[in-house]
């Protein structure tokens, strides 16, 4: 019985611009999986018409995403970066989860319901089974592990469930090929053919909130463009929009349990953190007692230090289209032999010919 080797998959969806929250709660920690795993890296554009079905540039975004993972430092020679729409394993692993999953999950998880709003009858079908797929990105690669934000839980729960459901539903004929793989399932070992994929959550700032409201998660559709950080943004902007931030009138509190029922404090002290790579705790030792008029401009300067050079190789490799292209083709090709790998064995589990 062989054992699932350790991989990481993760995707981000091709849909405005990228910001603050996307890069301290996913780009940057892509960059440091790498040092000890293996990683591919997605743009998801397939899943960015769930909710929005005609875009004004859709490729243009697609490459802007893979600018941003290329300079915030992914090497897509050693891991593998693509955009999902080139590798059509995709879209036929989450038919067959379409198949596994149950309406009764779906209808439970929490984004579509923010997401679809009172008219949820006139959401699309797409949207509903989002899930679904997102669950065959990561599987089709038979994905160990998954970094997500909190929002994202949910999702991956329902990963678990699915992968799950597939194996004891097949277990049977997963046995007779010989496709069976070892783990834990709690505190029992139990043997399938999909991992029941962890997820990787840590880091002061999982989840960054918007610079209006700090009850809010930061977000690329938010109206107002002083609600978020874009990594686009220059030097100025970038200080402008954090002197701007909401805050109350309170100075920074001398323990980490004063930030309670102060959500844009806790915001801006949780950015800092994880900015500077330190704890809550530490900018609370050094900041407590003094007014946001303090602590901003240091909280600018320091989010100046580290995004202006992100946002400067961004715009480099931005105007190298030919490159940009040349990367998503070469690891939509690699992406594609490990998928297709996959989907012959799930195919030969359920019974459909394919040769």
């Amino acid at each position: 019985m062989s054992s699932f080797k350790p991989l990481v998959f993760s995707g981000v969806q091709p849909t405005g611009n990228l910001h603050l929250g996307n890069y301290l709660g996913a780009i940057r920690k892509f960059v440091a999986l790498q040092e000890s795993h293996d990683c591919i890296y997605c743009v998801v554009d397939l899943h960015s018409i769930t909710a929005q079905l005609v875009h004004d540039d859709l490729p243009g975004q697609t490459r802007a995403i893979t600018a941003a993972f290329l300079a915030s430092g992914i090497d897509p020679k050693k891991h593998i970066v693509f955009n999902q729409s080139r590798v059509s394993q995709h879209a036929e692993l989450a038919w067959i989860f379409n198949c596994v999953a149950r309406i009764g999950w779906m209808n439970r998880m929490t984004q579509f319901k923010d997401k679809a709003g009172k008219d949820r009858e006139n959401a699309s079908l797409g949207l509903l089974a989002y899930p679904s797929l997102m669950a065959a990105d990561i599987l089709v690669y038979r994905a160990t592990h998954v970094p997500v934000g909190d929002d994202q839980k949910q999702h991956l729960e329902l990963t678990r469930d699915i992968a799950a459901k597939f194996n004891n539903d097949f277990s049977q004929k997963i046995g007779e090929l010989g496709l069976g793989v070892e783990m834990q399932a709690g505190d029992e070992t139990v043997n399938g053919y999909f991992p029941l994929t962890e997820p990787l959550i840590d880091g002061p700032a999982t989840r960054v909130m918007s610079l209006r409201d700090g009850t809010k998660k930061m977000s690329k559709s938010d109206p107002s463009d002083l609600s978020r950080i874009n990594l686009t943004d220059d030097a100025d902007a970038i200080s402008k929009k954090i002197k701007k931030a909401k805050t109350d009138p309170e100075p920074l509190p001398s323990e980490l349990g004063g930030l309670k029922d102060r959500p844009e404090a806790e915001n801006l002290v949780g950015i800092y953190a994880a900015l500077s790579e330190t704890s809550r705790e530490q900018v609370i030792a050094e900041f407590g007692g003094r007014q946001f008029s303090v602590f901003k401009p240091a909280l600018a300067e320091l989010a100046v230090e580290k995004l202006a050079p992100v946002a400067a190789e961004m715009r480099r490799i931005s105007a190298d289209r030919a490159y940009v292209d040349a990367v998503l083709r070469d690891g939509g090709e690699r992406a594609s032999a490990i998928a297709e790998r996959t989907m012959k064995d799930v195919r030969d589990i359920i019974g459909l010919l394919d040769d």
